[in-house]
């Protein structure tokens, strides 16, 4: 069977067929990849094959060049370079040549073929005249398809590629896609993708931007763009307009005054909707830059010194022009719409909530006077419009001037959650939410509360995605009014607990899960217990039961095949209601331990190991170790084989890591009695070190474990002393080569904060166990160590804080002036100083160092 056979063959209706041709494809991928790859190009080349099938050829091509994976990118680009040189200059030719098809489709996919191959050649120094041949078929040709295609993969290329790499070819790029953007464009499809090549390349041309000439250019081509006849090329133009913005926020005082103020207002009132919604976009952006800036700015006077960027205050300076717009543009409500389209109304909404925080008081006054002109009005979307304007502008603006608001806005917003209009309703019980996540003080409890709660819980009756936004607003009164620190004898929701509680779960039986209703139930169950008081506790007792009842029902119906990803989801919320119930009850849930160990291990057993369903009920074992401490001993026999397979699932790193986790807890609440099983633990931590597939991320609470083991088992950790030690000096070495590199130092900082972890527990508990002359040998690495993270200038507090107890356990543990000359170093005495005076440290933190200090004393006087 030919590759153009198989191909068509992917794409049958009969299921059989697809499967074995697939089958067959990978097969000849994984055989012969050079073959595989050659005859995809050639049949991507292929003038004389249908469309379907070159597209599909493309795809198929361009899926064995690229992942997501970091692992298997690595892999792809390995298998990709081995190739013989001039197979791989045959299937790139094959494939430029495509971008000239008249086969608009076929085109287009050989522009996604050139990226994925570019980004595994590029970076390796390889087809350096990738970009000269592109850029040639943009300026050299009159063939409106080959310019598209050719600016299309352009814009693949630069999205792909580390800007530094194409840096030094940004002047001609630049001048390609300035080119194909201008108005004197005859194609409008050219110039889109030209519009979008500029769109990518907006990061890597920033040395063209910082001269004034180029820059107008840039910006004149792209204004030019905004007033396109064709649709698609506007909203093209407007997006740049918005990353521009983003990028460049500190050079656009004179576009926004010259031009953009104009131009995106007209956008935002276009009759086309994907146009408005990118000029909305650009002013949502505008106030995300303002706030960071803002932001930036209060730091920087608190530090002080001087802030790095200017605020030029576009927001507030537009205000009387774009806030009459927004507020129209709320009125434009798509009475059938669904509810995860993203739509005007909606964008507006968002935009004004930034507004608000960027513009603060002078935004209330016009916003009121909409309120009150529309909020009586008989057409739903005025009224709608009337309290979604109410509940943007709750953040911001000052708090005593929006209080008074409130105050005579609550009784009219909790009528309204009777309107006819669900709209409406859904609309008043998000903006109740939003009164109660942002000024509960404005909600007096013998006044407001059981109206409120009346009005809230009569909405759970109603449609599920007023149900989810009624579930919100009694999620934000009750973390707003209750403790999940401390437990008080009782708190204003006491009165209407079991009410509420009882309500959700009758709404959260429902047969389904539109809008996400049910979920949000299940989390306000969860909310409700972690805040109540004590008062509330004999009805926790029964939701306890009440949730155990239905947990042993979706577990015993998880073998039925139909809706069994249902029953698994219903598992996950229900075992996350036993963590709320087991960390709230504490050692009041020994009563109901076994039942809920029993239900959990059945879950797991039935869940077919999804990573979802496990994670969830890990949390609540990891909840029902710290409530039962020691006692958790008779399940750890049963529950450790789940356990070992969440250590051992490396793909799904979330469930790895909170297996890790999972191991401080049991260790912590056993303390010796975890002895038995830490051989297993520290081999199993110990291969997930090594893996290459474990995300990196999982890798810094491997090493805080190591310390969690060592302080509960004590001196019986000197067996791993060695190796640990080992690994921990290994890890110590890792440095970000690349200072631009972000993730890279957050993960170095990580891991930093891992070993210092490691290290206290370690020395505590051989300490402890009266066997700290077992890290004699260690001493030096320690402080070598310490001293590093110290010099670091990107150091965290909790680092710090981390090194002051090391610092004291250390000098505790060697009190006869054996380590006398480490602790004498001024690193350490700078280190002690930066605890006591740095007011971002940890709190808790003074009381530590005045305890390290003593014992440094000590130690150095002997």
């Amino acid at each position: 069977m030919s590759i153009g056979e198989l191909l068509a063959g992917t794409l049958s209706p009969d299921q059989n067929v697809r499967d074995n041709a697939e089958k067959q494809l990978s097969e000849a991928a994984l055989s012969d990849y050079p073959t595989y790859v050659s005859l995809l190009a050639s049949e991507l080349a292929n003038e004389q094959s249908q469309s379907f099938i070159r597209n599909a050829a493309g795809l198929a091509l361009k899926n064995s060049l690229t992942s997501s994976e970091s692992q298997k990118k690595l892999e792809i680009t390995q298998r990709w370079l081995s190739i013989d040189e001039s197979l791989r200059q045959n299937v790139k030719q094959l494939v430029l040549v495509t971008l000239s098809s008249s086969d608009q489709r076929a085109a287009s996919t050989a522009a996604q073929v050139t990226a994925a191959i570019a980004a595994i050649e590029l970076p390796n120094n390889q087809w350096d005249d990738l970009m000269k041949i592109l850029l040639n078929n943009v300026t050299n040709t009159e063939n409106s398809q080959l310019k598209q295609a050719a600016l299309t993969a352009i814009g693949y290329v630069c999205e792909q590629i580390d800007p530094e790499i194409l840096t030094s070819q940004s002047g001609a790029i630049l001048t390609a896609v300035a080119q194909g953007a201008r108005k004197e464009e005859p194609s409008q499809e050219v110039r889109r993708a030209a519009v979008n090549a500029l769109y990518n390349s907006l990061e890597f041309i920033r040395d063209h931007f910082e001269r004034e000439g180029e820059r107008n250019y840039i910006m004149q081509v792209v204004c030019e763009a905004t007033q396109s006849t064709d649709v698609n090329v506007m909203v093209a133009a407007f997006e740049c307009l918005v990353r521009i913005m983003q990028l460049y926020y500190d050079k656009m005082s004179y576009y926004v005054e010259k031009a953009l103020f104009g131009l995106t207002i007209a956008g935002m009132k276009h009759e086309d909707e994907k146009v408005a919604l990118q000029a909305v976009e650009f002013w949502s952006t505008v106030c995300d830059e303002e706030l960071e800036l803002a932001s930036e700015a209060i730091e920087a006077a608190e530090t002080g010194v001087q802030p790095e960027h200017v605020i030029h205050n576009f927001a507030k300076k537009a205000l009387p022009e774009i806030l009459p717009v927004l507020l129209w543009l709320l009125t434009k409500q798509d009475e059938n719409a669904d509810e995860d389209d993203w739509n005007v109304a909606m964008a507006a909404g968002t935009c004004l909530a930034l507004l608000a925080q960027c513009v603060e008081d002078a935004i209330v006054v016009p916003v009121v006077s909409f309120v009150d002109s529309r909020i009586r009005d008989e057409d739903w979307r005025s009224r709608e419009a009337a309290v979604m304007a109410f509940g943007s502008i709750l953040e911001g603006p000052d708090q005593k001037m929006l209080s008074n608001l409130v105050n005579q806005a609550l009784p009219v917003l909790i009528e309204m959650m009777k309107d006819s209009s669900p709209q409406v309703k859904d609309t008043t019980a998000w903006t109740l939410g939003r009164v109660s996540e942002l000024l509960i003080e404005c909600i007096k409890p013998e006044v407001h509360l059981h109206p409120l709660i009346t009005a809230l819980v009569y909405g759970l009756k109603d449609s599920p995605r007023i149900v989810s936004n009624c579930c919100w607003a009694l999620m934000s009164l009750s973390d707003q009014l209750g403790n999940r620190d401390v437990v008080p004898p009782t708190y204003p929701l006491s009165g209407y607990f079991e009410g509420i509680i009882n309500a959700l779960l009758t709404t959260s039986d429902r047969s389904s899960n539109e809008s996400n209703s049910r979920t949000s139930a299940y989390e306000c169950i969860s909310s409700f217990v972690a805040g109540a008081a004590l008062d509330c506790f004999p009805s926790i007792h029964k939701l306890t039961v009440t949730i155990l009842e239905r947990l042993e029902l979706s577990i015993q119906q998880q073998n039925q095949v139909v809706g069994n990803d249902d029953r698994l989801a219903l598992a996950e919320f229900q075992s996350n209601i036993c963590s709320s119930i087991i960390r709230k009850l504490r050692s009041e849930i020994t009563p109901f331990a076994d039942r809920i160990m029993t239900n959990l291990l059945a879950m797991f057993s039935h869940s077919n190991k999804t990573a979802t369903t496990m994670e969830d009920g890990f949390l609540a074992v990891g909840a029902l170790t710290t409530a039962l401490e020691g006692d958790f001993i008779r399940y750890l026999q049963a529950f450790a084989q789940f356990l070992y397979l969440g250590l051992q699932n490396h793909e799904e790193h979330q469930l790895c890591a909170i297996s890790v986790g999972l191991i401080g807890d049991i260790c912590r609440a056993l303390q010796e009695q975890a002895v038995p099983y830490c051989n297993t633990f520290m081999n199993m931590l110990l291969q997930d070190l090594q893996s290459q597939v474990l995300h990196r991320n999982v890798k810094p609470a491997i090493l805080s474990c190591f310390g969690d083991i060592a302080l509960a088992i004590g001196g019986n950790f000197d067996t791993y002393l060695e190796v640990v030690m080992l690994v921990l000096q290994q890890a110590s070495n890792m440095r970000a080569a690349d200072q631009r590199n972000y993730e890279m130092i957050d993960y170095v900082l990580a891991l930093r904060e891992g070993i210092l972890e490691a290290y206290v527990g370690i020395v505590q508990g051989l300490k402890t166990g009266e066997k700290a002359e077992a890290l004699t040998p260690y001493v030096n690495q320690v402080f070598i160590f310490m001293q590093t993270v110290w010099n670091d200038p990107d150091k965290t507090e909790n680092s710090i804080r981390s090194m002051v107890g090391l610092l004291g356990d250390l000098a505790e543990a060697f009190p006869s002036g054996q380590i006398r000359m480490f602790l004498l170093q001024d690193w350490v005495t700078a280190v002690l100083k930066e605890a006591r005076t740095n007011r971002e440290m940890p709190p808790g933190t003074k009381e530590v160092t005045r305890w390290a200090k003593a014992m440094i004393r000590r130690a150095t006087t002997q």
